[in-house]
């Protein structure tokens, strides 16, 4: 898998992906909504090339951490944010093998989770989410809905809708709310995702 995402970023520029978005607003609307204090302790998931991070910065949030499986991916978004990513802490990882002594406040993943099609391993994910988070802790995860795309940069993935993603989420998280979110692609084309916010029980 870190093969197939190194050789992504390494021979297509930012805006050449399906998923690129030079403004992530269902996200930040998202975060924007939860009032958090600009110290909270925040992960990105998944994050590739992702603006997500640029925009939190420029909101004034100052306790980040960017993960992704991509070394490739993370020396771009580091070149693009120059100076200003010394204040971001970049780990280089598969989510599967993630360890962190750190506890967070939110967990933000847009179109991470749902490559995830092994049933111990979407287990394991929860489990890592909810160790990972303090207490009334958040997560922001957007997934493919069940009218959107089989297949991502040439993977399978899982589709969700608000039951089926509760259902997962259940013994760790309380389910705050939910939306569908249209994403028009670099290509013209349209991607339906479903992002659905959790509470740490």
């Amino acid at each position: 898998m870190k093969l197939h995402w190194d050789n992504v970023y390494y021979n297509k520029n930012e805006n050449e992906v399906s998923w690129y978005q030079k403004i992530p607003k269902t996200s930040l609307d998202h975060i924007k909504s939860l009032n958090l204090n600009l110290d909270s302790k925040i992960i990105d998931v998944g994050a590739g090339e992702s603006r997500l991070v640029d925009n939190l910065l420029d909101l004034g949030f100052n306790n980040i951490d960017v993960l992704d499986i991509s070394k490739k991916s993370i020396e771009k978004a580091k070149n693009r944010l120059g100076e200003k990513s010394e204040k971001i802490n970049w780990i280089v990882s598969d989510i599967n093998d993630f360890v962190s002594n750190n506890k967070y406040d939110l967990w933000h993943d847009r179109a991470a989770f749902h490559f995830l099609k092994d049933s111990s391993k979407i287990n394991n994910y929860v489990e890592l989410a909810n160790s990972c988070l303090n207490s009334n802790g958040k997560i922001i995860l957007g997934t493919f809905s069940s009218n959107g795309p089989l297949k991502c940069s040439g993977l399978e993935i899982s589709r969700y809708n608000s039951s089926s993603i509760n259902e997962i989420f259940k013994k760790h998280f309380i389910l705050l709310n939910h939306r569908i979110s249209i994403h028009p692609t670099p290509f013209d084309t349209f991607q339906e995702f479903m992002f659905a916010v959790f509470e740490k029980k």
